[in-house]
């Protein structure tokens, strides 16, 4: 398996805990899109049990990846032998044939992803992506926003270098601070260790720090995070038991506010190739279920309610729906 991010590491525990949950939201819609010149379009809404609205319009730009090949015909039958090279822009390569060798050149053109949205607060983000362009395992991510309503403007450098037993991450504030956030994750056997700071460039002083160990298998995680400083400590267990069952917990204690545990329990159950249902209780007795279907192809729908079992004689309960459309 490969090295996840620091903040992946509790990742399956994560997502079976918050992910297909339509409680959240009264209602929510979201359409997209696919252009054959590898455009792709996102719209979402939302709509909260308070009343309030949201939107987003999205659209990526994916530049795959193109060659142009060159050959070169040598007459050397001594010419030295090479194989392909590593080199994420140049390959070359040469075949022998008597009295002759045939030297092959391909350029690559890198793969550039460029994302903008626009949502309903009248923010315009954009961000650009350049993956193994300047070397192989190194993907950078240059992000911007705007409001026009106020001229606040932001920067942001991110960098992911990952190989076979290493994930690191940096994230670089430009206009804020600047500051700079750092993590990494070495990983043996399946056995993960981790660690991340943040740092304050203008004063010069780590803001924060945190640690986490776990170990990833094909059927099953457990990890351990210390975040907040090394204050809060947080234990997150996953096990795929077989094809249609996943079950995972969590257990959060913040060392600062007092002794109380607490506790995160759930399980997802699919029924069928085109339909799943999730269940999940926390320590304070708030329920939650969730049913999501492939009503056809493209159509996605989705239905959840949370219920606080300590008081169903009170109010507290929420519903929502969800529904995808995806063309």
């Amino acid at each position: 398996m490969s090295v996840p991010a620091f903040s992946d590491i509790s990742k399956a525990s994560n997502d079976l805990l918050s992910k297909d949950f339509y409680h959240l939201s009264a209602q929510a819609i979201e359409i997209k899109s696919n252009t054959p010149n590898n455009v792709a379009f996102k719209v979402t809404g939302k709509s909260t049990h308070e009343g309030a609205t949201s939107g987003l319009l999205e659209a990526k730009f994916s530049d795959k990846p193109s060659g142009i090949t060159f050959k070169r015909f040598l007459i050397h039958s001594d010419f030295p032998r090479l194989q392909n090279s590593q080199n994420p822009v140049f390959d070359f390569m040469i075949n022998f044939t008597p009295g002759e060798a045939l030297l092959l050149m391909f350029y690559r053109r890198a793969g550039l992803t460029l994302t903008q949205s626009w949502n309903t607060v009248n923010a315009l983000d954009t961000k650009i992506e350049l993956n193994d362009t300047i070397t192989k395992g190194l993907k950078a991510e240059v992000l911007t926003n705007f409001l026009p309503a106020t001229s606040a403007k932001g920067a942001k450098l991110n960098l992911h270098f990952k190989q076979a037993n290493f994930h690191g991450r940096a994230f670089f504030d430009l206009l804020k601070g600047p500051s700079a956030n750092i993590d990494a994750v070495i990983g043996q056997d399946g056995f993960l260790v981790g660690g991340s700071a943040g740092y304050d460039v203008q004063k010069a002083a780590i803001t924060s720090y945190s640690a986490a160990i776990g170990y990833a298998a094909p059927q099953y995680t457990a990890s351990i995070t210390a975040s907040n400083n090394l204050s809060v400590f947080s234990a997150a267990y996953y096990h795929k038991v077989n094809s249609q069952v996943e079950a995972g917990s969590k257990a959060v204690w913040d060392s600062k506010t007092g002794n109380a545990v607490g506790l995160e329990v759930a399980a997802k159950y699919r029924l069928d190739t085109l339909s799943f249902a999730k269940a999940k209780i926390n320590d304070r007795g708030v329920a939650a279920v969730a049913y999501n279907v492939l009503l056809r192809p493209g159509v996605t729908f989705g239905i959840g309610a949370s219920f606080d079992t300590q008081k169903l004689d009170q109010a507290n309960h929420k519903i929502g729906t969800s529904l995808t459309f995806e063309a």
